[in-house]
């Protein structure tokens, strides 16, 4: 199994997500999308799966630095994938995508349930 994890790198929630993944011995690659970005299609198969609303972190400083009409115009999943390319820093993070599932936002359970 293939394992991709998405985030960014100084985040404290990504940081308890490598531990607890290498502590059970899962190899994995990581994409900082603070660093190299997202792409619309990827973001579209992940909302798709999960719905938008769960992608856009409402509770981080990004989204809250938005003013009152961006946030407003977020009612749609096409325009929640622009904003979500636009500013990276608003994607809920960690998003694990092992190829069947996505798992996202740190969950020691789901990580504990995949197989190293």
């Amino acid at each position: 199994m293939h394992i991709k994890v998405y985030g960014i790198k100084n985040c404290n929630t990504m940081q308890k997500t490598f531990a607890a993944l290498e502590q059970k011995g899962i190899h994995y690659t990581f994409h900082d999308y603070k660093k190299l970005g997202i792409d619309t299609s990827t973001l579209k198969n992940w909302c798709d799966m999960l719905g938008f609303e769960k992608f856009i972190n409402k509770s981080g400083l990004t989204w809250k630095k938005l003013d009152e009409a961006t946030k407003a115009s977020v009612t749609n999943q096409d325009a929640a994938i622009a904003l979500m390319m636009q500013h990276t820093s608003m994607i809920k993070r960690p998003v694990i995508d092992t190829g069947k599932q996505i798992i996202l936002g740190f969950d020691q359970e789901a990580i504990n349930k995949l197989a190293p």
